[in-house]
């Protein structure tokens, strides 16, 4: 396939969302600081902290998007997925060595240990992991796909994808607690394995078999049912003690809620909001969405969530459009990380469904993610290069790796030709 131009709505779209969360991260940057040092008695944190590392972090996602788009080959990427999956499990077991043993190196908050230390800067191996679990099922997916079977029937396939992707859940919603983090890993899978052609029943089999898991790790899990039983509690009639608990427990999206109705249609302004000054809990993490319905109010938010859509439609496309199996999976699995993440956060700000802590993509505080989220958008540039005039039919696409070759050890690889289609 001869390379032409990139999608550059992509790059445009990771821009304005980038700004945006600049720019809320300016205005609210100085409230949490100076929140934060009434807490810990100390002027430890100056007004520019959180928007100055968030424009480090801003600046590194860039980076890496110029790694991914121009630097790496994607084809290299792609045989390295193994290695990079490895380097990322190998982190999530530092981590859970180092919490058990009682390391510096590991750095919990709230009773969950999810980050690695070092020196002043923070690394959250679960979003590589996700970045990594892409590239890795792309190529097991394209290793074991083959015209007209079903891969699930494939003994060793199902090894090494439910091997993979097991010992990543077990150590991010095991080990690290963090549920968030899962269930956008369990989506990509549930969206790559769609995607491979696997007949509806047997993916309805899968599915059905992630949400019993996903039950079971719920009521496993105090806080998790805390969560679940607050979210369907509604309103308590008690008085008191109890009360007071009840009310603690739905704090968070209580006040949400408020910062989000209190935005009007139109907002109350930029620097102008109450819940940044610290009633909302994570106000520049997770609850960032919540802050921008207060400030930009409904109808911004709406054009914010367009904004997302838009992107999202973008990197779909180059689901479609690739030519290449392993490209269009990886597309797909971007798009599943990306939409998990936003439709999970804003349905857990709206109470729509029971509050999660996850990041909004581009928007929220913190480097790792940002960065991840940037590497994999940069690939998805990359791969926007390489792709048909026209919409690709999936009996269509290649390479498609013959059973006789595959089996003889070797690298043979049927092109299917495109005659009847104009290369752009």
């Amino acid at each position: 396939m001869r390379k032409h131009r990139g999608d550059f709505l992509i790059i445009m779209l990771m821009l304005i969302l980038m700004g945006l969360g600049l720019l809320v991260m300016y205005t609210i940057g100085p409230v949490r600081a100076n929140f934060l040092n009434a807490a810990l008695g100390k002027t430890q944190y100056s007004n520019n902290f959180f928007f100055l590392r968030q424009l480090i972090s801003v600046g590194s996602a860039l980076a890496m998007f110029f790694v991914f788009a121009k630097v790496l080959n994607y084809k290299k990427i792609e045989k390295a997925s193994e290695v990079a999956l490895a380097i990322a499990l190998s982190a999530c077991l530092l981590l859970a060595i180092s919490q058990v043993v009682k390391l510096p190196l590991a750095k919990c908050e709230l009773g969950a240990c999810r980050w690695i230390a070092v020196g002043g800067l923070s690394i959250q191996p679960a979003e590589f992991v996700k970045f990594a679990m892409i590239l890795y099922l792309a190529t097991l997916f394209g290793k074991y796909n083959e015209k007209g079977k079903n891969i699930l029937h494939s003994k060793e396939f199902l090894v090494r994808f439910l091997g993979s992707l097991g010992l990543s859940l077990f150590f991010i919603v095991v080990a690290q607690k963090d549920m968030g983090s899962g269930i956008p890993i369990a989506v990509i899978a549930l969206f790559m394995l769609l995607q491979s052609g696997v007949p509806l029943r047997s993916f309805m089999l899968v599915m059905a078999a992630a949400v019993i898991l996903g039950v079971g790790a719920i009521m496993t899990s105090p806080h998790r049912r805390e969560r679940v039983t607050t979210y369907f509690g509604g309103k308590t009639s008690e008085t008191g003690e109890k009360k007071e608990k009840a009310d603690a427990k739905s704090y968070h999206i209580e006040n949400a809620l408020i910062a989000i109705g209190s935005g009007g249609l139109l907002g109350v302004g930029i620097g102008n909001s109450v819940q940044a000054t610290g009633y909302l809990p994570e106000s520049i993490n997770d609850s960032v969405f919540a802050i921008m319905g207060e400030t930009f109010g409904f109808l911004n938010l709406c054009l914010i969530l367009m904004g997302f859509a838009w992107l999202l439609l973008r990197v779909l496309r180059v689901a479609d459009y690739s030519v290449d199996y392993q490209n269009s999976l990886i597309a797909v699995g971007v798009f599943a990380w990306i939409m998990t993440h936003v439709v999970v956060n804003v349905a857990a700000m709206t109470n729509i469904i029971p509050l999660t802590g996850i990041t909004l993509p581009l928007l929220s505080y913190g480097g790792t993610s940002m960065m991840a989220v940037g590497a994999a958008l940069g690939l998805i540039y990359q791969l926007s290069q390489y792709t048909a005039r026209q919409r690709v039919a999936d009996d269509e696409r290649m390479p498609v790796v013959s059973g006789p070759a595959r089996n003889n050890g070797a690298q043979t690889i049927e092109y299917r030709q495109f005659n009847n289609r104009r290369r752009r």
